[in-house]
């Protein structure tokens, strides 16, 4: 472990400009890690600058330093030293962040998916590592070079907590919960961000919901919703207002995987997935051209909707042997 950081470091110190990026549609381990590593490096007074494609979810307004993640809208800069947290590959942050990196870049890759491609120069991936957080935790606390303040320590346990769904996924392990006890002995408001981030939605997510639990459909171990774009303009729901609906289609008993259709632009449709126990979903979205987590994943597939959820569910029934 030492080995790796004094690397990870050295490599960090001999650049004098970083950026900072995540995936698309960022949640809390994506923020959370990204805000993490920028407190890392205003210790160690380096610049940098974070990046993320998408509008970020007003919930995580209460991040400190969150007002400087920016949209790379407008930016002239190309970087030739970036770092990449909790993204699977480089795709993942979209083609406008991509822009914005030279070809012959210096990459490091902190990640814990399972299908992450290993793209950096350096690469720290640890796919048993509940959230790309708790890989920045192990960093820091190893570290002779990085003090634990409340800002660092609030970002860190953001993406546990949140990609831990609120320690109730299988990912919970003890070292976890371990890590999760340190962080609140310096000080973090695990009350108020379980609160924030967990507990609190909005109106147009609450009508969302209520659209999409009308489309509900079960078989067997599968169950699945799904919107379209006039129901989440109806709502008037943005994309972080689809969060967590998937888990209604999962948690049905009886269940092994849920399945949330949406589309996101004509003949675009984003499939969320989430299994309980048995079905590894990260195969499937793999299949598909997608990525993610044995029991959480995701893919993107062009075609019509209904053409669309009759190719993942004919998938999926292969995949638990009903084909």
């Amino acid at each position: 472990m030492n080995d790796r950081i004094e690397k990870l470091e050295q490599a960090i110190l001999a650049k004098k400009h970083w950026l900072v990026v995540s995936h698309l549609n960022p949640d809390g381990d994506a923020l959370g890690s990204t805000l993490a590593v920028k407190h890392i490096l205003e210790q160690w007074n380096i610049e940098h600058t974070c990046l993320n494609l998408s509008q970020i979810p007003n919930k995580y307004q209460i991040l400190p330093g969150i007002d400087q993640i920016y949209q790379p809208t407008n930016l002239d800069e190309t970087f030739d030293a970036v770092i990449f947290v909790d993204a699977a590959d480089r795709e993942r942050i979209g083609i406008a962040c991509e822009q914005c990196i030279k070809e012959d870049a210096f990459i490091i890759n902190i990640d814990h998916h399972a299908t992450n491609d290993q793209y950096g120069m350096i690469n720290w991936v640890e796919t048993e590592a509940s959230a790309t957080a708790e890989i920045i935790y192990q960093w820091v606390e190893y570290s002779n070079r990085i003090d634990w303040n409340s800002f660092l320590a609030t970002s860190v346990y953001t993406g546990i907590l949140t990609d831990t769904g609120g320690f109730r996924y299988s990912n919970t392990t003890p070292d976890v919960m371990r890590y999760a006890s340190n962080l609140l002995e310096k000080g973090v408001q695990g009350h108020e961000l379980a609160d924030i981030l967990l507990e609190t939605t909005t109106l147009p997510a609450l009508e969302l919901l209520q659209r999409a639990l009308t489309h509900l459909q079960v078989d067997g171990s599968i169950a699945w919703t799904q919107i379209d774009q006039h129901e989440l303009n109806e709502a008037n729901a943005v994309e972080s207002d689809t969060a967590g609906i998937v888990n209604y289609a999962r948690n049905l008993e009886g269940v092994d995987v849920g399945i949330l259709f949406r589309e996101v632009e004509p003949d675009v449709i984003k499939v969320s997935l989430r299994s309980r126990l048995e079905t590894d979903v990260a195969s499937i979205a793999s299949y598909f051209g997608g990525g993610g987590h044995t029991r959480a994943a995701g893919c993107t597939i062009k075609g019509k909707l209904p053409q669309v959820v009759e190719r993942v569910i004919k998938h999926v029934q292969k995949e638990q042997g009903r084909a």
